[in-house]
């Protein structure tokens, strides 16, 4: 009888210890649970907060500059330490405050703003005259015979503008540093001139035409040298002539060093070992290209609707940087080895290797930026003219 008396005593105290440990695993493993929890939360919350986030909020309105409407600020164009204002009638060097340095009186039409290096050119777009433009002074204001196409400017101050024309497919007109024409180029065989640009020492002149007079598009990509005379002048000669197969139009051009890239609205081509390839890059839609410290600037879409994507090219073989940036570029901006660029309302600053150095919330809508000295951004905005750090 004690025996069993010790059994069911013993059966009574395992079954007292049982719930008592389940009840702890149980704790334990709810309170590891509940950490896990905390964390992923934490972890998922930052996550968001970094894609949707920036380094910091600005208020426009708040920087140094002007204020202005918005039918004014979209006639602004950062430039030196300021903007150029351009209008039908008159365009005009601004400082930051808005004080006007100097101002010319002109009668456009369509006037088209186009800034490289320390030159502003303006002109007409199909009317019959240009205007060049320093930080000191308007240079000259240059007739035309023939309504403008388009426009390229040198480091020099040389100016290329391409024409149209009744006596063949178009003109391309060189102009020297001082607004005397130089050179004209008629094109009769390789079809309509559409885009031209300088390389950087201004020792070449590249124009690329497309002929339509056969069954098929012909694009052709000529480059001529320039040099001076004894006597001064400006001459072009005849360097070199390249053409693809393909129903392609390079809508613009530009050197690095002494490679030449052309792109059309979805490819790029790079004139390599005496002839004009194709790089294999899948771009469905082109939009802003920039070189940035010998880098390719690209910024594309896959197609309609598509976010917005950014890639960095060392050279055409290596992809240092692909992403996606946003659904809406506004603007793009280079100086040295910095390229900033606006989406939607977002600013990001990137150094040549593809880092973001910055990246800035606005409250406003950006319409144009430019780098100003010691790294400042210009920003023209809905309300206005405003630098940031």
């Amino acid at each position: 009888m004690a025996n069993k008396q010790n059994k069911e005593t013993e059966k009574k105290t395992v079954k007292k210890k049982n719930p008592g440990k389940g009840l702890t695993i149980a704790v334990l493993v709810f309170a590891v649970l509940l950490i896990v929890s905390v964390v992923l939360i934490f972890m998922v919350s930052r996550k968001i907060n970094s894609m949707e986030g920036a380094d910091s909020q600005i208020k426009l309105a708040a920087q140094g500059g002007f204020s202005c409407e918005y039918s004014e600020a979209q006639k602004l164009y950062p430039y030196g330490e300021g903007v150029v204002k351009v209008t039908n009638e008159r365009i005009a060097y601004l400082t930051l405050s808005g004080t006007e340095i100097y101002n010319v009186a002109v009668s456009y039409s369509n006037p088209q703003c186009y800034i490289y290096g320390d030159y502003v050119a303006v002109f007409d777009l199909n009317g019959y005259s240009f205007t060049l433009m320093n930080r000191d002074k308007a240079i000259y204001t240059t007739p035309t015979k023939n309504q403008i196409k388009s426009l390229a400017v040198s480091r020099k101050g040389y100016v290329a503008i391409i024409t149209g024309s009744d006596e063949s497919n178009g003109d391309v007109l060189l102009y020297d540093e001082s607004g005397k024409a130089q050179y004209q180029w008629s094109s009769y065989n390789s079809g309509f001139p559409v885009s031209c640009c300088f390389d950087n020492d201004s020792n070449k002149l590249a124009v690329s035409t497309v002929n339509t007079s056969g069954a098929v598009i012909v694009p052709y990509v000529r480059v001529f040298a320039i040099s001076k005379s004894t006597s001064g002048s400006l001459e072009m000669a005849d360097s070199a002539m390249y053409n693809v197969d393909g129903n392609v139009m390079f809508m613009s051009m530009f050197y690095n060093g002494d490679n030449l890239y052309c792109f059309t609205g979805n490819s790029m081509y790079e004139v390599k070992d005496g002839k004009l390839i194709q790089d294999n890059y899948d771009f469905s839609a082109i939009g802003y290209v920039k070189l940035v410290d010998g880098k390719l600037f690209i910024t594309y879409s896959d197609g309609v609707s598509q976010l917005n994507k950014l890639a960095i090219l060392s050279g055409s073989e290596n992809v240092i940087y692909n992403s996606e940036i946003g659904s809406k570029i506004n603007a793009v901006a280079h100086s040295g080895r910095l390229y900033a660029i606006s989406v939607d309302r977002r600013i990001f600053v990137y150094d040549s290797s593809g880092a973001i150095l910055n990246d800035f919330s606005v409250d406003e809508d950006v319409i144009r930026l430019n780098f100003l000295a010691g790294n400042k951004l210009c920003v023209v905005s809905a309300s206005g003219v405003h630098t940031i750090s």
